[in-house]
């Protein structure tokens, strides 16, 4: 009885292979955009910076920025700063600082919450311009993985939600989160006091109400609302800025597992919270005028 022929063994690389020929035929949407695992891209960055952050920063808000050594110039570093405004500038400003300033310019990863999410045009914009959802995860591969500089705010919603009487008086750090993930990655934190953007875009009241009728996170009265209003650039008041970066605290000489000390943890917190809002005390009393500084 005549044998029947084998079948030869597929080649368990042939098909990636091929696959991979395929792909690389296959014409690029935008063959000259630069987009990173995180979803950043380069050019959406650099077009939102000419149309609006360049502005902001140079002419509108005339940013001051102080202490922009004690930004590492290499290496994993959680930047932490104070919060506020309906609408946030702070965050821009900061990176735009970084990016201005700094001897060695270094991007900037924002965190930011899930809340976002319920905004499709919003939700997806942020991720192109360095924004990451605020989970302990994604902040440890950024610091340790990655090395690179992540923004916090730890102050969170309730950062935005003050209003304008409370202005520069710090809300409680949540739980020290940040101070975990920067242990865990052995990176300094660099505490950050902004003033200006409290009256930026000053919240004179929630309307609970409209809220609720809406289904929005919240409704600021502000007196540029609505955003693109005839009384501020984007939405903003020409408040002049100061941005104060102090020396940072090291977190690489606790120790084994220092992030299962919930008493240290607390007390890096609370220490962070006290050194930003002891600058801005002192900010706010050499602030001659809100608009010229």
């Amino acid at each position: 009885m005549a044998e029947r022929p084998r079948t030869p063994l597929r080649d368990p690389g042939a098909v990636p292979a091929v696959r991979e020929d395929l792909r690389s035929g296959l014409p690029a949407v935008e063959a000259e955009r630069h987009v990173t695992d995180w979803g950043r891209s380069e050019r959406v960055e650099a077009v939102v910076d000419r149309l609006a952050v360049d502005f902001l920063y140079r002419l509108w808000f005339r940013v001051s920025v102080e202490g922009i050594e004690h930004v590492p110039a290499r290496g994993g570093a959680l930047v932490v700063s104070n919060h506020s405004g309906a609408l946030p500038p702070d965050a821009a400003m900061i990176a735009k600082a970084i990016k201005e300033e700094h001897p060695r310019p270094r991007p900037l990863h924002l965190t930011v919450e899930h809340f976002f999410k319920g905004y499709p045009g919003f939700s997806m914009l942020l991720p192109k311009l360095g924004a990451v959802p605020a989970h302990p995860a994604n902040v440890h591969r950024l610091l340790w993985d990655e090395q690179q500089l992540v923004l916090v705010f730890p102050e969170g919603r309730k950062g935005t939600e003050k209003l304008y009487k409370d202005r520069y008086r710090l809300r409680r750090f949540g739980r020290g989160g940040f101070v975990q993930a920067a242990m865990r990655a052995r990176a300094p934190i660099v505490p950050v006091a902004v003033v200006g953007a409290e009256e930026a875009q000053p919240v004179f009241a929630q309307l609970s109400l409209l809220q609720r009728l809406t289904g929005l996170l919240y409704v600021p009265l502000t007196p540029t609302f609505p955003h693109l209003g005839p009384l501020g650039m984007l939405g903003y008041l020409p408040a002049k800025f100061t941005i104060r970066f102090m020396e940072p605290i090291p977190t690489d000489d606790l120790g084994d597992e220092p992030w299962e000390d919930q008493a240290l943890v607390q007390t890096i917190a609370h220490d962070v919270r006290a050194r930003i809002q002891d600058e801005l005390d002192d900010m706010l009393a050499q602030r001659a005028s809100v608009w010229l500084g």
